[in-house]
């Protein structure tokens, strides 16, 4: 039982893990799972809805209607008539938040060794890793910023940078809605990283009950409690996905409308 307790650790499911490395830069599993969904969105989005049809089918049908659903419902009422201006770059987080999320849930590593016999770290949610969801925040942050200086221009986008109030607490009050501005963009990584971190560290526990204990009454209890995870793990992938899109369409529409 100590030499279980020794050798099972949840966070080799989780942690980042170098893969090999090119003029002194190092490749870890996250980022080649961060460029394979990059590689899937760059293939799979033109093929299922680069022709315009009258009708879509099949999974270009599913893209559309995610499409139009955020267009209409997510993003037209908070940017109006900015709305096909800014729309792309929500469908394009949502998907590649989705794309990583789903990929983390794949277990690469064992269908690479089903095929080629050779042991490999090629698997893990890359929105687990919180370099990833920050640099994802980070580029909300600026996105918004960006879109509210090139709506206000850089002198009224400082001006209405805050409310109306009085001269003498303006400082004041200025300071805490950049120190908000910068609370948002770490919201954003943390909410992500948190919830897929949380999720793939439950079902890697779960499943090592079952080298722990060694039992088939464990093995069923755990590979029971592991389905309904990995259920409700699919549900948060889309979920978390649809919030981080959902924030940063608030966010752009709070810099480009400053008067609401």
């Amino acid at each position: 039982m100590k030499f279980a307790l020794a050798t099972m650790n949840p966070l080799e499911e989780v942690l980042s893990k170098k893969l090999f490395s090119f003029g002194g830069f190092v490749f870890t599993n996250h980022m080649v799972m961060v460029a394979i969904a990059a590689s899937i969105l760059l293939i799979v989005l033109p093929l299922t809805c680069g022709k315009i049809r009258m009708i879509r089918t099949g999974f270009g049908n599913a893209i559309e209607t995610i499409c139009v659903f955020f267009r209409n419902e997510v993003v037209k009422p908070f940017l109006k008539d900015q709305t096909d201006k800014y729309v792309s770059v929500i469908w394009t987080l949502f998907f590649f938040i989705l794309s990583m999320n789903l990929l983390g849930m794949i277990p690469l590593d064992k269908i690479i060794y089903l095929f080629t016999g050779q042991k490999n770290h090629i698997v893990g949610a890359a929105t687990g890793n919180i370099f990833v969801t920050g640099a994802l925040a980070l580029f909300s942050f600026i996105f918004f910023h960006a879109a509210g200086i090139l709506e206000n221009g850089v002198g009224n986008y400082i001006r209405n940078f805050c409310p109306k109030v009085p001269g003498p607490i303006y400082p004041l009050i200025f300071l805490l809605e950049v120190l908000s501005s910068f609370i948002r963009m770490f919201s954003l990584a943390v909410r992500l990283f948190a919830n897929l971190f949380a999720g793939h560290m439950m079902l890697a526990v779960i499943l090592g009950f079952i080298f722990f204990f060694k039992n088939i009454l464990a093995a069923t209890v755990s590979i029971s409690f592991a389905a309904l995870i990995s259920m409700l793990e699919l549900f948060v992938a889309f979920l978390q996905a649809y919030i981080f899109a959902f924030l940063t369409t608030i966010y752009i529409g709070m810099a480009i409308h400053q008067d609401h």
